[in-house]
């Protein structure tokens, strides 16, 4: 126990300090400067982050199984929340005579069970708790499976469900390609890898070193800001739902069975806190962008970030 409360310590440190932080930058700079922030981290600080993180982390092992849990993840999560749908499960702003949802409704709970954050929550919090070392499993589980969950099944869950006049199916289809391709994490990825045998300088090493580490602290500042420009929360019946399937019943079911497999360790747990991520803010991006449930994407994303604080330490006790 004693273990435990300092490796929470350890971690809740920096999540809820420079996340804190973040949200008081938010409350009082213009909305551009957050923005400004999202756009350096997505196109420079991240990928130079995950080429320092490559350099240190083991890729012997089986890591193939990170994509796979993900996918296996996301499609359980959607199973079951097409059962809750169908079951005639009602919210705050379902009529009366409908036994199911609205459309949008229905795309909004399905990208926050499917689509977690295990990029800018979820590196922070795996090496906080583990370190560098088997980062590529929350490296993989991230780009090869919930960045292509969330621009490839969830745009077209989105299109599908969404709003749009005409359900414009081959824009979707061509953006989906398109943000995939343009993705810069991905490109770092491939970067990294072909550059890991290349020795550098200590200092040249010390310094990429600092500079990934910074990066995720600013990744941490960044949710700040994004939370505090929040403004609605909604369907909160849905949301809980939502959050319940996506943080506490995947997990637990995808974590006993991976039991099953003989993945043990700390890859076991990566996988299992990277599971237990709350839905991602690329939700809200592809909620208000396919005209969804921006209500429900909007609770979702607060009380999920919220609610990790109290179920971390359940996965580190079961799992860790």
């Amino acid at each position: 126990m004693p273990d435990l409360v300092y490796s929470l310590f350890q971690l809740y440190v920096p999540l809820i300090g420079w996340t804190a932080l973040g949200w008081l930058f938010g409350k009082k700079l213009p909305k551009v400067y957050s923005n400004r922030l999202g756009k350096f981290l997505f196109w420079i600080g991240v990928p130079i982050s995950i080429v320092a993180f490559l350099r240190r982390t083991d890729l012997s092992g089986w890591i193939a199984i990170a994509p796979i849990t993900a996918w296996i993840a996301i499609l359980l999560g959607a199973g079951l929340a097409w059962m809750w749908i169908g079951f005639g499960l009602k919210g705050e702003r379902t009529e009366p005579s409908d036994p199911y949802w609205r459309e949008p409704t229905q795309g909004s709970f399905l990208l926050a069970v499917m689509v977690g954050n295990t990029g800018y929550i979820g590196y922070p919090t795996i090496l906080s708790l583990i370190g560098p070392e088997y980062f590529s499993w929350a490296l993989l589980y991230d780009l090869l499976g919930t960045t292509i969950g969330a621009y490839g099944l969830g745009v077209a869950l989105a299109a599908r469900l969404g709003e749009n006049l005409g359900r414009q199916q081959y824009s979707a289809i061509r953006g989906t390609l398109q943000a995939l391709i343009q993705n810069p994490a991905l490109w770092s990825m491939v970067v990294g890898l072909a550059f890991r045998p290349v020795a550098l300088p200590a200092w040249a090493e010390s310094s990429l070193n600092a500079i990934a580490w910074a990066v995720i602290s600013l990744a941490l500042v960044l949710i700040g800001m994004k939370l505090s420009q929040l403004r609605s929360l909604g369907n909160l019946k849905q949301t809980l739902i939502a959050l319940g399937i996506k943080m506490l019943l995947v997990p637990l079911v995808v974590g006993v069975g991976l039991t099953f497999f003989g993945i043990s360790g700390p890859p076991h747990l990566i996988l299992v806190l990277q599971m237990a991520m709350p839905p991602a803010f690329a939700t809200l991006v592809i909620a208000e962008a396919y005209n969804l449930d921006r209500d429900l994407t909007v609770t979702s994303l607060a009380l999920g970030t919220i609610g990790l604080l109290f179920t971390l330490p359940i996965w580190i006790l079961l799992f860790g």
